[in-house]
């Protein structure tokens, strides 16, 4: 079970995240993007997951600079909500929220970020443009290939559901044949939020296999 925390970012937002301990030995921090449905008791329970494992988490709640206190479920209805919210908060001041979460990890030790739907562009993103994360991995994020003339600078790994409406197979081939260095995984039969166990479109073998493909690049880039 994590607590809530406050943190400000550099032009003096303050805004609210979730943050788990570590069960025994630490094995490195990370920042866990969410959804465009806010730090909900999805995100929270990944956290306490990666917990377990022994990576400290911290959840900055990203909806705070258009609304406070966000945490939607899984409906049509919601999902309109959550792209309304994500549409009125600019891509830079996103990454302000994101480094100041970094920076409340890095000062204890290698931090990599990990992140589902908008996350996921998020995660894109922040490997483009903070320096010194030890790595990255993006979940079915959309908005990557608006993105794909910028660079990582650190090792990151992508995730795809085959079906996903909302992320054409084609943009994922250009992501891919942008960036020979990133790590690009499509899930065969999966759809997009195939992570989430909250979600109708869940694929458990799908989720199993990335959570293990990403446990093992933090196990590398942050021992």
């Amino acid at each position: 079970m994590g607590e809530s925390i406050t943190l400000t970012a550099e032009d003096g937002h303050r805004f609210d995240a979730y943050l788990a301990k570590a069960a025994g030995d630490v094995k490195g921090r990370l920042v866990v993007f969410q959804e465009i449905f806010g730090v909900n008791n999805h995100i929270r329970n990944v956290c306490d997951r990666f917990a377990a494992d022994g990576y400290i988490s911290l959840a900055p709640a990203l909806f705070d600079r258009a609304e406070r206190k966000v945490e939607l479920g899984y409906t049509a209805e919601t999902m309109e909500q959550g792209r309304a919210l994500r549409a009125r908060i600019d891509w830079d001041d996103t990454i302000l929220d994101a480094r100041a979460a970094i920076d409340h990890l890095r000062s204890e030790g290698p931090v990599g970020v990990i992140g589902y739907c908008w996350g996921g562009s998020v995660v894109w993103l922040a490997a483009c443009r903070i320096e010194g994360l030890a790595c990255a991995s993006g979940y079915y994020g959309a908005q990557i290939a608006m993105f794909n003339d910028e660079q990582p600078t650190c090792s990151t790994m992508l995730h795809f559901g085959e079906h996903d409406p909302f992320i054409p197979l084609d943009d994922v081939e250009k992501v891919r044949a942008a960036h020979p260095d990133v790590t690009v995984h499509v899930y065969k039969g999966a759809d997009h939020g195939f992570e989430c166990d909250e979600r109708a479109t869940y694929d458990e073998a799908s989720r199993d296999q990335a959570r293990a493909r990403s446990l093992a690049l933090f196990a590398q880039h942050m021992s």
